[in-house]
């Protein structure tokens, strides 16, 4: 059962081949067998897990229906859980118990999915590589040496290695889309204020973004229509109707305009991702496709914008954590400057410390012009080339990440390095444009993924060109060995 996709798990439980129950039970068994290896889960809720496959499968025998009514999932540890531990794989919230649920988790409960427990992730949403969690580094399911990618590199191990068959991520700067190029999986990073953030404890708010990682398109589109929609609760929650993601995904590509910016194809990337990249390239026009080459003149000034934005906000939202009213709280502090300064000390790990100091030393009074204020000029000129680029094509196409997975540790001397495995990721949450990786090949053993682009609320067009890509190819097929 391990090796059933959501849809496959919808279509069994709808024709009674097996229960919620044993499903889960199943998953829950191979999770204490196998993810020791991995370290992809921060906590598991095996008894509510459980009695929600119980619930669902009495919902069944009621007469509902659903594809997500009895599907095991897991969340991202940094979605509020009622009851449940929180902790953003931070020692800082190690003892902390939400006390609601976030709204993706209510919505997900609500449609009858079942969660196994809190996924690993890099401390605070802050890394690429999974390894700054506070509960140690998530590894590789492709080979144990190496990173799984970040920070939603717990749940998309969890899935890559057949531990259960979705689970929701979080995509500030690729972390949603990144982690599943180095897995082998489908993730997808809906348009800003598609899905909503409130409960989602946040990194950088303006770029922070819920999506799904699963094996394939078919399933991100069945997890996305659970987790999307309105939320009067979340100011940046924009009142969109929400499709039906799967009524589109066997529409022809023919016709379909897909741009390849030049600027993907720079100094930097590995030849062997590029023709990786082509390949698919060749694929997708069989399919009906037409290629034209675009230019992105701004997508060189995208990191160096991020990474004084997304720590700007990060410096904003953590300020909270002072040791006052929840999370780490350092012992006998002698005064309140004390009090906040060990706490703070003590709670944040290293890389979330050095993102607050950039942040803090961006927006300071003789800094916010010359940094901060530049850094959203800069942003609004990427999202005005994504424009003008939608104006001449319907997507855009390009690697997801310039290497395939690294070994862990190889970058911790040099984070500069892990920031630039972002570069094709970040410009879609400048800009707050949908964007999708699917798997598309191995380097070395290690899986490759292709990344696509696409207009504002545009999600089923990228679920469309991906589900018709995976009809005609095999990758997402493929599973690591040993697991």
């Amino acid at each position: 059962m391990h090796q059933l996709t959501l849809a496959e798990i919808a279509r069994g439980l709808a024709e009674k081949k097996f229960s919620s129950e044993e499903l889960t039970k199943t998953l829950l068994a191979r999770i204490a067998q196998l993810d020791p290896q991995i370290n992809s889960f921060i906590t598991l809720t095996e008894d509510l897990a459980i009695e929600q496959a119980k619930a669902a499968d009495a919902r069944r025998a009621n007469g509902e229906s659903g594809a997500l009514l009895g599907a095991p999932i897991a969340h991202k540890d940094l979605f509020c859980t009622l009851g449940v531990r929180t902790s953003c794989a931070s020692k800082m919230l190690d003892n902390f118990k939400a006390p609601y649920d976030a709204t993706v988790v209510s919505k997900l409960a609500e449609a009858g999915a079942v969660s196994l427990g809190k996924t690993n992730l890099d401390e605070f949403a802050m890394g690429s590589a999974n390894e700054s969690s506070y509960y140690g580094a998530v590894k590789n399911p492709w080979n144990l040496e190496h990173v799984p990618g970040g920070s939603s590199g717990g749940s998309a191990a969890a899935v890559a290695a057949r531990l259960l068959p979705a689970a929701t991520g979080t995509d500030t700067g690729g972390s949603i889309r990144q982690p599943a190029a180095l897995t082998n999986l489908t993730g997808l990073k809906p348009t800003y204020g598609r899905v909503s953030r409130w409960g989602m404890i946040a990194y950088a708010s303006s770029l922070d973004q819920g999506g799904p990682l699963a094996r394939t398109a078919e399933d991100c589109a069945i997890l996305l229509q659970g987790m999307a929609g309105f939320d009067p609760k979340d100011s940046t929650s924009i009142d969109e109707p929400v499709p039906d993601f799967s009524a589109d995904l066997n529409a022809s590509l023919k016709g379909l305009r897909i741009g390849v910016p030049a600027e993907f194809f720079s100094e930097g990337l590995d030849p062997r991702i590029a023709e990786l990249v082509h390949n698919s390239i060749k694929e997708l026009e069989k399919l009906g496709a037409v290629i034209k080459t675009i230019s992105l003149p701004n997508m060189q000034h995208a990191i160096p914008a991020y990474y004084v934005i997304a720590p700007a906000e990060a410096s904003s939202n953590l300020s909270r954590f002072d040791g006052v009213r929840f999370g780490h709280r350092c012992e006998d502090p002698k005064d309140l400057t004390d009090l906040y300064k060990r706490s703070r000390a003590e709670g944040f790990g290293p890389e979330v410390q050095r993102r607050i100091l950039v942040g803090a030393y961006a927006l300071s009074a003789g800094y916010y012009d010359a940094y901060y204020l530049q850094a959203q000029k800069i942003r609004r000129l990427i999202k005005n080339d994504f424009v003008a680029a939608f104006n001449e094509v319907d997507i855009i196409l390009g690697p997801t990440t310039p290497n395939p997975a690294w070994k862990i540790g190889a970058k911790n001397s040099d984070p500069v390095s892990a920031y630039l495995e972002d570069v094709y990721t970040i410009t879609a949450n400048l800009a707050g444009l949908p964007g999708l990786s699917m798997p598309a090949g191995f380097v070395d053993g290690l899986p490759v993924g292709v990344q696509l682009l696409a207009p504002y609320f545009q999600e089923g067009r990228l679920l469309n060109v991906a589900h018709q890509y995976q009809l005609n190819t095999d990758w997402h097929t493929r599973s690591p060995a040993g697991f």
